[in-house]
């Protein structure tokens, strides 16, 4: 009954082509206008997995009571010095905070005047008391400093220490280090190079890495009608680091990360080449349907068919779930390498009828009445297999089901209406010679002859390399699949090994600060946690202690940093005098000296000559070099003897904000200890602060679980995907050899595919892992082929016509999927060229491995090798 409706629907086609075509155009352009109006894609890698997994559901608990923290952009502001990077941060915060058309709130956790204020509370009472006592030493000098913060007052200072040394008070060796530095930075000027100078590192001997990193968290207002949308907030943000110079004038480099940048890069990766790569694949798939088919005309209307069908189907698709993700967005290049080879089969029957019936519409019907049981059968299979991934959790995979198996079903109609009908109003030429590999033949004789020990070796090295399945290796970690030459992955990346920066660090939300705290005890002895933190850690101990060591310092510092009358600023001339003044003094202290202290002052008083014989505008560049950092020191020196006493009701709203919820409950920050780029020391960290706290969320849960969520979801989809196939074929075939016949060798292309990926060291992830159930229902189409001619009593197989379909099928499948392993985008390419891999192996077990496992037709009944089946 099955084979008279699709020999009545091919027939109806063919009757009323225009019609059909008509009505076909039509639906491919409304899908088209629909796509494009509602085309949407979801970048964001936590959105594949569903969110009804408890561990989803604590993770989304946490977003909902820090909301601020998820949809972010982290502006990241680097330079050379400490005053350099803070001076541009500040530059850069001020300049956008304005910007109310882009930005909610633009704030500098670290650069707050609360921590400005009690940097020096966080520190011990020892270090306190070096840091005060060495500025307190420095007390002349910083008054010098104070009084004329110029050229001329930094060479006042230099001829002070050089007179120090002269008196006896001082040691020139001990002024190497500072006559080296403001002479590297006076080489620097006189070079014309990018020059600057640290008072910071001046004093404190070196500036650490997170000294010189700046971060400023803004809240864009988003553009979600936009598939990129926070790119008109990262636009106005980097518009404006070019408008204040901070390359050029602060040395400063600014580098964009977060959620809102990775998602928008993460587009951008997809979208990079992939015009290229569409090009490139339809000509190939051109190329290779030409010699498949060796017609124009019927490859165009292969082509035409298999438009109507994506188009359909993206609009189906769009329809069904809203926006495509990272996963389902492949479905377009699944479609165009799975729904071809329903084109391919019945356009390779039809030729094969031609060859021997001259009329058309004949040839149609009875391309329809040899090729339709097969092709619903793989087509019932394909669509099957994909729809078994909608059950999973992994919602990446069972949408991408969803949309291809509906796709299947689509490509399948397309192929018995639309493309009959194409063929019949194109009307290609008859076909004058057999369509077949008659050169087969003897690979034909010698399968037949030898398809015993075909099979037990086949067999035997599948079994001898099953040990490497042991050592497949499952890469989960959602980072991996992002470009790392993406500016916000690379940053991110670079944060990460920086333990200060909480990048990889686990979050518990707990019902009240106190309970946070003692959480935070319980976890802070494990050997997998660095440290803890919550808001109380944010009040100092020992503020009696400090505060009286810090106000001391003030009594004796504010005069000289806060003088009643700065002096006047001076000329260039008086710049010049001081200049040579100070080179004099250098060269007298130094005349009878030797050691590395002399070595510093005679470089450093020819320089200063040298520059004082200069022009203006590098004596200029020389001051803005010194005075412009100068500034920035005097000024944190000042806010950091301001320090008053802290508790958790004095401390700024939006720190607390973001460490506790209006409603009391409080957020733990736990950091891991080791390699935070090791996916097992992640695993490890997760695991014995889950065992603590199994409240537990953040990345490193978040890795663990996921990598959990997939291989349930891959195996459950596998599973389902073949017991539904099965039963499909039970009840096609209703024989249990044949569904063995069928099944056996789809599974060792599976076992193989896998074997090949431990020898080549591909992983599995997120992305790739889509292959292995896609397995099972794409190679079931071309098993299906064969056991379906070789049931009809099909003699000498690879000869036949049906070979030459399925290679030529798999050859445009590849070649899709292929298209994707060139992809910019990393998760995209594994995905592609493990879909490439399994499909090659399926092919050769569908064509190398099966006719010999078959053997001859049963019952005898055999049948010349000129056709798919009867």
């Amino acid at each position: 009954m099955l084979k008279s409706i699709i020999i009545r629907i091919v027939g109806f086609c063919t009757w009323l082509a225009w019609p059909v075509i008509i009505l076909a155009a039509a639906l491919t352009v409304a899908s088209s206008v629909y796509a494009m109006r509602h085309f949407g894609i979801t970048t964001d890698v936590s959105q594949l997995i569903s969110t009804a997994s408890p561990w989803r559901q604590r993770e989304i608990a946490f977003e909902k009571a820090f909301p601020h923290r998820t949809q972010t952009i982290l502006v990241v502001v680097q330079a050379p010095t400490p005053e350099l990077t803070k001076q541009a941060a500040d530059a850069l915060a001020q300049r956008i905070s304005g910007r109310r058309d882009h930005f909610r709130s633009v704030r500098q956790p670290d650069g707050s005047p609360f921590f400005a204020e009690n940097a020096l509370m966080f520190s011990s009472t020892e270090d306190i008391a070096r840091v005060t006592g060495g500025l307190t030493e420095l007390r002349p000098l910083i008054g010098v400093l104070s009084d004329d913060p110029s050229l001329r007052g930094v060479m006042k200072v230099v001829a002070l220490g050089a007179g120090g040394v002269r008196a006896g008070r001082a040691k020139l060796d001990d002024m190497a280090r500072p006559m080296n530095m403001l002479a590297d930075t006076f080489e620097d000027v006189l070079s014309r190079k990018f020059a600057s100078f640290s008072w910071h590192v001046l004093l404190n001997g070196k500036a650490e890495a997170r000294q010189l990193r700046r971060f400023i968290e803004v809240d864009p207002i988003l553009d979600f009608s936009s598939l990129e949308p926070g790119g008109e907030a990262t636009s106005a943000i980097r518009q404006a680091a070019i408008d204040l110079n901070l390359a050029s004038d602060y040395g400063a480099r600014v580098r964009l990360t977060g959620p809102v940048p990775m998602a928008d890069e993460e587009f951008a990766t997809l979208k990079e080449n992939a015009l290229l790569n569409a090009v490139l694949t339809i000509l190939a798939v051109l190329l290779i349907l030409w010699l498949a088919l060796r017609s124009a005309r019927i490859i165009l209307a292969v082509f035409l068919s298999l438009v109507v069908g994506l188009a359909s189907t993206a609009a189906l698709g769009l329809m069904m779930v809203g926006a495509f993700n990272m996963i389902s967005v492949a479905f377009f290049v699944l479609f165009v390498g799975l729904g071809v080879d329903f084109g391919i089969q019945f356009s390779v029957r039809y030729r094969s009828e031609r060859h021997e019936n001259e009329d058309l519409s004949d040839a149609l019907r009875n391309a329809a009445a040899k090729a339709g049981i097969p092709l619903t059968l793989a087509a019932a299979a394909v669509a099957a297999g994909f729809l078994s991934f909608l059950p999973t959790d992994y919602r990446g995979l069972s949408e991408l089901g969803l949309i291809a198996g509906v796709g299947m079903i689509v490509a399948f109609i397309t192929s018995i209406t639309v493309l009959p009908a194409l063929l019949r109003v194109l009307n290609p030429p008859g076909e004058p010679a057999p369509v077949g590999y008659a050169a087969l033949a003897p690979v034909d004789r010698f399968m037949e002859r030898f398809r015993i020990p075909i099979v037990l070796l086949t067999g035997a090295v599948t079994l001898i390399g099953a040990p490497l399945l042991l050592k497949l290796q499952f890469d989960f970690n959602p980072i991996n699949l992002r470009s790392p030459k993406v500016e916000s992955v690379a940053t991110f990346l670079e944060l990460r090994r920086d333990p200060e920066a909480g990048a990889n660090s686990i979050e518990i939300l707990a019902p009240s600060l106190a309970e946070a705290n003692a959480i935070g005890k319980r976890l802070a002895p494990l050997p997998e946690v660095s440290r803890t933190m919550t808001l109380q850690n944010f009040v100092p101990e020992g503020q009696d202690e400090k505060l009286a060591q810090i106000r001391n310092a003030a009594k004796a510092l504010e005069p000289v940093l806060n003088p009643r009358r700065v002096s006047a600023r001076p000329s260039d001339a008086e710049n010049v005098a001081a200049l040579n003044a100070a080179a004099d003094s250098l060269r007298q202290t130094a005349a009878e000296e030797n050691g590395p202290g002399a070595a510093a002052a005679k470089r450093l008083s020819g320089l200063l000559s040298q520059l004082a014989k200069s022009d203006p505008a590098l004596r200029a560049k020389a001051e803005e070099a010194l005075i412009g950092p100068l500034m920035t020191a005097l000024e944190d020196l000042r806010n950091m003897l301001r320090a008053q006493p802290v508790s958790l009701q004095t401390l700024p709203q939006d720190l607390v904000r973001d460490w506790m919820t209006p409603d009391g409950r409080a957020r733990l920050e736990v950091v891991p200890k080791g390699d935070p780029n090791d996916n097992e020391v992640m695993r490890e960290f997760a695991q014995a602060v889950l065992a603590v706290e199994p409240s537990a969320t953040g990345a490193p849960v978040s890795l663990q679980e996921a990598g959990r969520t997939i291989v349930n979801a891959f195996l459950q989809a596998g599973f389902w995907a073949l017991l539904t196939i099965t039963i499909l074929l039970w009840i096609a075939l209703r024989r249990f050899g044949d569904v063995l016949l069928t099944l056996v060798p789809l599974l060792l292309a599976g076992v193989i595919t896998l074997e090949v990926c431990v020898l080549i060291g591909m992983p599995l992830n997120f992305a790739n892992i889509i292959a292995l159930p896609l397995l099972l229902g794409v190679g079931v189409a071309f098993k299906i082929y064969y056991i379906m001619a070789w049931r009809a009593g099909r003699t000498n197989l690879l000869q036949s016509s049906l070979t030459r379909a399925i290679i030529f099928s798999a050859l445009t499948t590849a070649t899709a999927f292929g298209s994707l392993w060139f992809s910019s985008h990393p998760g995209t390419s594994s995905m592609g060229k493990l879909l490439a891999l399994s499909l090659v192996c399926t092919m050769c077990a569908a064509v190398l491995f099966q006719p010999a496992l078959m053997g001859p037709p049963r019952n005898g009944k055999e049948k010349p090798a000129n056709g798919h089946s009867s």
